[in-house]
């Protein structure tokens, strides 16, 4: 099973990590994009995650756990991990200066008033400290996309998609600073794509130093820490996005359709 779905769990990895080209090319095409579409693609986003965490991989993770630790051991093995994945994604967070941490809401207007007065090099340096932000974040989102699709394949696609729609953003902050200090929008765009590189970067890594260990105990152990990654980056990174660029009730409305289509697709599933 495990070889059967590396290259689907690959792929998707890649797909996702390549969306934020989709936010550069966009950022090119037009100096204004549609806030509430933004608001409720981020909320929708935040929906698919927190839904398949709580209800799906949350659940499976507990489970192997327990099957291979014993009920006392496991359940608490399971809760330490979904923690753990969000003590991670915080400790990443607070390494990444604010202005360069590409979860940290920026108008895409605010961007191009800004780049208008800073000077080449500190456009330079932003484009290059953003693009290094989002690749930090990117490496763990990948492993998290692999090992999902790599354990169960139906959750792939959903985890997948909802992950590139939260990098479309984040191929604008890397891309539109960049084209300003070199104006190149070849360059920007080359840059912004390869920040996405990192997702299926994390996911080689991850798989390689996890293949000799693989088993129930390490599946559940890394199901529960991307569990736990994924509602952190709903809930501290897309939600408050989403409430920046649109409406609050775009951005709920958002959420709901997000948690509607994951249970509907897992039950077709």
């Amino acid at each position: 099973m495990i070889q059967g779905s590396f290259a689907l769990a690959f792929g998707l990895t890649l797909g996702a990590g390549l969306a934020t080209g989709i936010g550069s090319a966009l950022a090119f095409l037009s100096r204004e994009t549609s806030p509430k579409f933004l608001s409720g693609a981020l909320g929708f986003s935040a929906g698919v995650m927190i839904y398949v965490s709580f209800v799906e991989i949350l659940p499976k993770a507990h489970s192997s756990m327990v099957d291979s630790l014993g009920p006392s051991l496991g359940e608490w093995a399971a809760i330490a991990a979904f923690f753990a994945g969000i003590g991670l994604m915080a400790v990443i967070d607070s390494l990444v200066p604010s202005y360069e941490n590409p979860h940290e809401a920026h108008r895409i207007d605010a961007l191009y008033d800004a780049s208008q007065q800073m000077a080449y090099r500190k456009l330079l340096r932003t484009g290059m400290f953003t693009a290094l932000a989002i690749s930090l974040h990117n490496f763990p989102e990948g492993l998290a996309t692999f090992t999902a699709t790599l354990k169960d394949p139906s959750l792939g696609l959903p985890i997948a998609v909802a992950i590139a729609i939260h990098n479309i953003p984040e191929g604008i902050a890397v891309s539109v600073p960049l084209y300003y200090a070199t104006n190149s929008k070849a360059k920007a765009f080359f840059l912004s794509l390869l920040s996405g590189i990192a997702e299926p970067l994390g996911a080689s890594v991850g798989y390689l130093l996890l293949l000799p260990f693989l088993n129930d105990a390490v599946f559940g152990l890394v199901f529960a820490g991307v569990a736990g990654l994924m509602v952190y980056i709903s809930l501290d990174e897309l939600l408050p996005t989403a409430e920046e660029y649109g409406e609050h009730h775009v951005a709920i409305a958002g959420l709901i359709m997000g948690m509607l289509v994951m249970a509907v697709s897992l039950l077709i599933l």
